[in-house]
């Protein structure tokens, strides 16, 4: 398979951050893949973060531009990047510019060691103690209900866009790469983890709190709760039964 990757770079109201946060993976990709491509989605941002991703794109052919009339959420912006992706391995890097070229370099190095490249932050203290015991919290849950042993599952994972299309995106909300998870590994996908250095914007606070994503997670989990214990007892009592 080719070491190619599509970087999704999804960005609502980033108009201070979304040229460096491109200019991070321009800086991470280049010379590591016999083709890239970024995909830029403003979801429905109200500053400049369009009129700057059609700046970059204009210099640009590798970056493509859409523009989402209305917010679609992490999930639902990955569920269109992997529609729209043209390369063997994909990837979303938020435009917040909180992952430094040096962060993304030691994960799109490991790419090809297995199915899944699964970055996880070692220094996650540095987003705070709330939001860091949150990210624990979110993390041994979603482990012990799908009995896993993940470090991590909300990282800038690398999945191979094949194994992407073979499943489908049911959430919209923050748990959207927990789905994927799940789902691929209860399929056999191999993974390996990846350390990386994180360095918070300090200007900013996480949006994972929301009401919204709250209830989004909450029947996102619900769902694969449903899918992976409930179908499965109904299957195996069906089979039991012939």
């Amino acid at each position: 398979m080719s070491r190619s990757l599509s970087v999704v770079v999804p960005a609502l109201n980033e108009a201070l951050h979304v040229r460096d946060a491109v200019d991070q993976v321009r800086l991470a990709v280049d010379g590591r893949f016999e083709d890239w491509e970024i995909l830029l989605f403003d979801d429905g941002s109200t500053d400049e973060t369009g009129a700057i991703m059609d700046a970059l794109a204009a210099d640009d052919p590798r970056l493509r531009v859409t523009h989402n009339p209305r917010p679609n959420n992490l999930g639902g912006v990955y569920a269109q990047g992997v529609d729209m992706a043209r390369m063997s391995h994909l990837v979303m890097i938020p435009g917040d510019n909180e992952n430094p070229a040096s962060a993304m370099i030691p994960v799109f190095d490991a790419v090809g060691r297995a199915d899944i490249i699964l970055p996880y932050p070692k220094n996650s203290a540095v987003r705070g103690i709330a939001r860091d015991t949150l990210s624990r919290a979110y993390t041994r849950l979603f482990n012990l209900l799908f009995g896993l042993d993940v470090p991590y599952f909300n990282g800038t994972v690398v999945h191979r866009t094949d194994l992407l299309r073979a499943i489908t995106i049911e959430t919209t909300s923050f748990a959207y790469q927990a789905e994927i998870l799940i789902k691929l590994l209860r399929r056999g996908a191999s993974w390996a983890p990846v350390g990386i250095e994180i360095a918070p914007q300090p200007d900013r606070e996480s949006k994972a709190l929301t009401a919204r994503n709250l209830y989004g997670v909450a029947r996102a989990m619900v769902g694969l709760l449903w899918e992976t214990r409930v179908k499965d007892a109904m299957r195996t009592g069906a089979r039991a039964t012939r």
